[in-house]
């Protein structure tokens, strides 16, 4: 991975963005571009919104500009330039792994503050390698070949967290019983958790901790992923066992929000969730 990574997902988005603009300023609707362009709606709703699998080329960016009254040299040579950038490989491409993480490794690179919620396990981004071999080993849905990948896909997240431009804002919260289990054996949990608590020392990385005196609260719906960004509308990311989600809608963002301010006024602080991090530690046998 280079040292300063960079994804393809930021352009497609500011791509797609600019053009359901320019076509709602135009007056016309998704069905006028299908039929200019010789497809199915569904494929250019795939392109307003960034989506990967709907790779638009230049000529349909030159025939909507058409469709919409553009007649601007520089617009559409920004458009064309951000068209080439949302082609270009990311970082994690080279790497096998299952779909629909790509997604989310795209954004999480692009994004300027991440706010995850973890009932269960330790946040995929700090795992260490032994840790995350358990818990990918524990899935059983992987082959042989992906697994040493997925491990690299870990750390290349990790990486984003110390990248010496712009690194990504993480604001992690988990539930004690994720520093309580030991995925992968006593000595790998005392080896994880020590990692936590270096990570957690970094300037643009706070952690907090939701103690088992706390009987309820917010996340116990499961995992999820705040991605906010510097010009693009925040995306949330939810992961079950029945596939990855992402929402995008004001008031889903808006319920997601709210959902992490609870827990994090649920949890212990910064100071008393280190504190309980070196506790389950030494606890840890």
């Amino acid at each position: 991975m280079p040292p300063e990574p960079t994804s393809p997902t930021v352009h497609r988005r500011q791509l797609g963005r600019e053009l359901r603009q320019l076509r709602q300023a135009a007056g016309k609707e998704i069905e006028d571009a299908a039929q200019t362009l010789g497809c199915h709606r569904s494929r250019v709703s795939r392109i307003e919104n960034g989506r990967g699998g709907a790779v638009a080329k230049p000529q349909d960016v030159k025939d909507l500009l058409t469709l919409y009254g553009v007649d601007d040299a520089i617009k559409l040579a920004r458009l064309l330039a951000l068209l080439n950038d949302s082609q270009k490989p990311g970082w994690w491409e080279s790497l096998e792994f299952p779909p629909g993480l790509d997604a989310l490794v795209g954004l999480e690179t692009d994004a300027r503050k991440e706010s995850a919620f973890e009932p269960l396990l330790i946040p995929g981004p700090l795992q260490v390698p032994d840790y995350a071999r358990a818990v990918i080993h524990a899935a059983r849905s992987q082959h042989p070949d992906e697994v040493e990948d997925l491990v690299q896909l870990r750390d290349g997240r990790l990486r984003l967290l110390t990248r010496s431009q712009n690194p990504l804002e993480l604001w992690a919260v988990v539930d004690e019983s994720v520093i309580r289990r030991p995925v992968g054996g006593a000595r790998t949990l005392r080896d994880q958790l020590r990692h936590l608590m270096e990570i957690a020392a970094l300037p643009n990385v706070t952690l907090q901790v939701v103690p088992f005196e706390k009987e309820s609260h917010p996340g116990l719906g499961g995992s999820f992923a705040l991605l906010e960004f510097e010009d693009d509308p925040a995306v949330v990311y939810v992961d079950s066992m029945a596939g990855n989600l992402y929402l995008e809608k004001a008031r889903d963002v808006r319920r997601f929000v709210r959902a992490f301010d609870l827990l994090k006024a649920c949890a212990l602080d910064p100071d008393d969730s280190a504190a309980l991090i070196n506790r389950a530690a030494k606890e840890s046998k």
